[in-house]
């Protein structure tokens, strides 16, 4: 009984804990949100930094993880190939005490 509620926990948790959580589409139609990676950080609304566990992800605070499979992911995004079509600007940083919002009129695409 107490393994049961445990685990019960555990799940409980785990649907909290996926606030950033994100799967790549292949097809635009399916994004809640469309992203274009810039090449230089001044020009991006969110700096991403990609974590290696589920279990490291940020509360919307730019730490994603990609997920394998689509019902996983708390969004959805799909990136495009022209700035102009994107909601969101992102460049993908090497530490994470870099990743965080710089345009924070943006954030709640990510909720």
């Amino acid at each position: 009984m107490r393994k049961l509620l445990i685990i019960a926990l555990f799940l409980l948790y785990s649907n909290y804990s996926n606030a950033q959580k994100v799967f790549s589409v292949n097809y635009e139609n399916q994004a809640d949100v469309k992203v274009f990676v810039v090449k230089y950080e001044n020009q991006a609304d969110l700096k991403v930094y990609k974590v290696k566990y589920q279990n490291q992800v940020g509360d919307n605070d730019g730490k994603w993880f990609f997920t394998e499979y689509a019902n996983q992911a708390k969004k959805k995004i799909y990136f495009v190939k022209y700035e102009n079509q994107a909601d969101l600007k992102i460049y993908f940083v090497d530490y994470e005490n870099q990743a965080g919002w710089k345009n924070l009129s943006k954030k709640q695409l990510m909720y």
